[in-house]
C-alpha cells in the first residue's frame, strides 16, 4: 500500500457512507456530515465516485466532533457489512473455506479502502486478527484509536455475515489505555475487552473455521476472485506516474534519486512526470516528503533512534533541518510526536 498516495482518489465510498448514515442516524445533516471532504451525499449513490483516505479521514474527523455516541467507531464499523465492499464482499461470501476467507480478506484487504494494515494467524486452536493503523501524519493518537476500533468491529460484523450471529470473539486486546471520547462496548462486542496490551487483536475460538460456508460455492469463487484480481490492477494503472515514482522512492529513502534519474530508471522524460503528477494534483517534492513523512513515524513509533539517528537515516544533513520538516508534516516536533505516540 505504500506507493498507493492518501490523496488518490482510488477507492469506493462505502466507508463514508457507512459514516454519513452513522451521523444520519443521530440527527446530524449529511452535508455537515462531508464538510471539507470533496464529496456531497449525491456523489454517494453513485458507484463511479471514488474516494481518496484523506478523504475517508476527514469525514471521520467531522464524525468525531459531530457525534455524541461514546461508541462512535464501533457504531459506525457495526454497519459495514459484506453487501458494502462490492466484489471483494462478494468472493468473501462465496468461499467454500473459512480459512481460505481469512487469507482472501488479508490479500485483497486493499480493494476496502484500507487505513490499517491486517494478519491473521492461528495456533492453539485460536484464530487472531492483528491490526495496525497505517503510519502517516495525518493519523494521530485519536485517528489511530479510531481506526482500530472501527477496523474491529468490522471484522466482527462480517464474521458474523459468513458465519453467522453465534460468531462472538474471546476477547478484543487493544494497544493503547482507556480514553474518554469513545471505546469499545464490550456488552455489545460479545467479550472482553482489554487495554494496554501488546498489539490491537481479536481472538475467537478456531471452532468457527471448521464450519462448512452455507453459501460457498466452488464455481462461483473463483470467478469473484478473478475480477478482484482486476480491481487490483486497475487501482494499481490508475495510482499512474505518482505509484511508479512511489516504488523507486522507496528503494532509499536516505539517498532518493532526482526526478531526472527516476525519469531515466521509468523510461520517460522529467517534463512528462512532471505533467502527469500535475494531472494526479501532485508533485514530486510532495511526494518526496511524504514518504520521508512516512518512514520517520516508523522509526519513532517502532524504534528508540535518536532524533539525530533518524535524521540521517533519512538523508537529512543535521538534525535541526530534520526537526523543522517534521513539524511542516506533522504540525509536532519528533519529540511531541514520540511522546504521544508513548500515550496509545
Amino acid at each position: 500500500m505504500e506507493n498507493i498516495g492518501f490523496r488518490e482518489k482510488l477507492f469506493s465510498a462505502a466507508k463514508i457512507n457507512a459514516v454519513v448514515d452513522a451521523l444520519v442516524a443521530e440527527g446530524a445533516s449529511p452535508y455537515d456530515a462531508l464538510v471539507d471532504a470533496d464529496v456531497s451525499p449525491p456523489d454517494l449513490n453513485s458507484a463511479a465516485t471514488r474516494i481518496s483516505r484523506s478523504q475517508l479521514i476527514r469525514c471521520y474527523r467531522n464524525a468525531i466532533a459531530l457525534s455524541r455516541d461514546p461508541h462512535l467507531p464501533y457504531t459506525i464499523g457495526s454497519g459495514l457489512h459484506l453487501s458494502a465492499y462490492g466484489m471483494y464482499g462478494y468472493a468473501m461470501l462465496c468461499s467454500t473455506d473459512f480459512r481460505r476467507t481469512m487469507d482472501f480478506a488479508v490479500r485483497y484487504h486493499q480493494l476496502a479502502t484500507p487505513l490499517a494494515t491486517i494478519g491473521f494467524d492461528e495456533r492453539d486452536r485460536l484464530g487472531t486478527w492483528t491490526i495496525e493503523p497505517l503510519l502517516h501524519p495525518e493519523i494521530d493518537s485519536q485517528l489511530y484509536r479510531f481506526v482500530t476500533e472501527l477496523q474491529i468491529a468490522t471484522h466482527i460484523s462480517l464474521h458474523r455475515d459468513i458465519m453467522g450471529e453465534s460468531f462472538q470473539p474471546r476477547e478484543v486486546l487493544l494497544a493503547y489505555r482507556p480514553a474518554a471520547d469513545f471505546q469499545i462496548p464490550s456488552a455489545i462486542a460479545g467479550c472482553p475487552v482489554r487495554f494496554e496490551q501488546e498489539a490491537n487483536r481479536i481472538v475467537f475460538d478456531a471452532a468457527f473455521l471448521d464450519a462448512v460456508p452455507k453459501l460457498g460455492n466452488r464455481t462461483t469463487y473463483p470467478a469473484a476472485i478473478a475480477l478482484c484480481d482486476e480491481l487490483l490492477a486497475n487501482i494499481a494503472l490508475s495510482a499512474g506516474a505518482a505509484g511508479r515514482i512511489r516504488s523507486v522512492l522507496l528503494r532509499d529513502v536516505a539517498n532518493q534519486p532526482t526526478l531526472s534519474a527516476v525519469a531515466r530508471l521509468l523510461k520517460t522524460t522529467p517534463r512528462t512526470l512532471r505533467r502527469q503528477l500535475q494531472s494526479q494534483n501532485t508533485s514530486f517534492r510532495q511526494l518526496s516528503n511524504e514518504l520521508r513523512a512516512h518512514v520517520a513515524i516508523r522509526y519513532l513509533r517502532e524504534t528508540k533512534m535518536t532524533t539525530d539517528d533518524i535524521a540521517f537515516a533519512l538523508g537529512y544533513s543535521d538534525a535541526a533541518n530534520f526537526r523543522h520538516a517534521f513539524r511542516r508534516w506533522t504540525g509536532r516536533t519528533p519529540h511531541e510526536f514520540r511522546e504521544q505516540t508513548m500515550d496509545l
